[in-house]
């Protein structure tokens, strides 16, 4: 993501976004996304108050003159308007010819919530403003989906279809996913120093350090490929997982490795990803008894509810069992009258 927000953000944002990565220690990722999302909320409030910028290109419009008085002057009505815009005209992707309008409510309560946390920061961190034009806005209602998986014998089959010249390498990425639920940018931030026996030391959101313990499955692909990673030199002599350049692996390898495995393995690659490897490994431990406690601390959830969704997969896995039983149709036969009265 190519953006510098430290020189394109006027001032009373810049303050806000260097507060998230500084105090509440948020990634810069992250901190890139808070800026996109404002940068394009105050774009949008600039195009719809004057007409002469409603044929200016959208990256044209500058925000560099955005003050305290602009944020002051943006009302609730504003931020519904906004919500009304991403919902109907927003480009979905702007650099794709065929590209739809109308970012999903999902995509819609992400960026509210950066305005949200933007006004409650110059409401009570800077105390800057007594009325917050957030305050009485509803999130936009989200459908609840359960979250995708692979079955145990899906797994088995994507564990199997590993092979090649980084077989050692791929097949520990994989197995670390299935069974550790890592996210992707936890699992390309690892160091050999991480390891620690059987524990792994994995540095999540927000900065936040988890200890994991490692079973014998990934004991046992952490000695492998361990056996045969090349040594290296510079910035990434510690980096666990190595590229073919014998770098730290990036994000985009570790995407395209897992759908070239899910291929092989005949699943369906453009119905899984990495992330959808760690709701397999969440699913499979719950499945199989594991307290939702526990798994939310393997997963480093901050919140349980974010946990929870997977209980409700373990029910809907117990129903699909009832029904697959052979005896779930059979009824019992309706006795005649007479044997009734009798």
């Amino acid at each position: 993501m190519s953006v510098n927000y430290r020189t394109e953000s006027p001032q009373i944002l810049l303050d806000f976004l260097s507060f998230h990565e500084t105090i509440k220690a948020h990634s810069r990722r992250t901190v890139d996304e808070y800026f996109l999302d404002m940068r394009n909320f105050f774009r949008y409030l600039k195009w719809s108050r004057d007409p002469a910028l409603l044929d200016t290109p959208w990256d044209e419009i500058g925000i560099a003159d955005v003050d305290l008085a602009f944020v002051s002057s943006v009302t609730l009505t504003d931020i519904y308007g906004y919500m009304t815009y991403l919902s109907r005209d927003r480009v979905i992707h702007q650099n794709c010819e065929n590209s739809n309008k109308g970012l999903s409510a999902v995509s819609r309560a992400r960026k509210l919530s950066t305005i949200r946390s933007f006004y409650n920061y110059i409401c009570n961190k800077r105390h800057l403003l007594e009325d917050n034009p957030c305050k009485d806005i509803d999130t936009p209602k989200m459908r609840k989906t359960l979250p995708r998986y692979l079955t145990l014998d899906e797994s088995l089959s994507l564990l199997e279809s590993v092979d090649g010249t980084n077989q050692e390498r791929d097949y520990c990425i994989l197995t670390l996913f299935l069974n550790c639920g890592l996210r992707i940018s936890e699992l390309i931030g690892l160091n050999k120093s991480d390891i620690r026996g059987e524990t792994l030391r994995v540095l999540g959101k927000g900065n936040k350090v988890r200890t994991l313990y490692l079973n014998d499955a990934c004991q046992d692909a952490l000695e492998r490929y361990l056996a045969v990673r090349r040594p290296v030199s510079g910035r990434d002599q510690d980096a666990l997982f190595l590229s073919g350049q014998n770098k730290r692996i990036s994000r985009s390898t570790v995407h395209a490795l897992v759908k070239k495995y899910l291929a092989v393995a005949g699943l369906d690659s453009s119905q899984y990803s990495a992330h959808k490897l760690r709701h397999t490994a969440a699913t499979l431990m719950v499945q199989n008894g594991v307290d939702v406690k526990a798994v939310q601390e393997v997963l480093g959830h901050e919140h349980l509810n974010t946990t929870e969704i997977y209980t409700h997969i373990d029910n809907e896995a117990k129903r699909v069992a009832a029904r697959a039983n052979p005896l779930s149709m059979v009824k019992a036969k309706d006795r005649p009258a007479d044997e009734e009265k009798a």
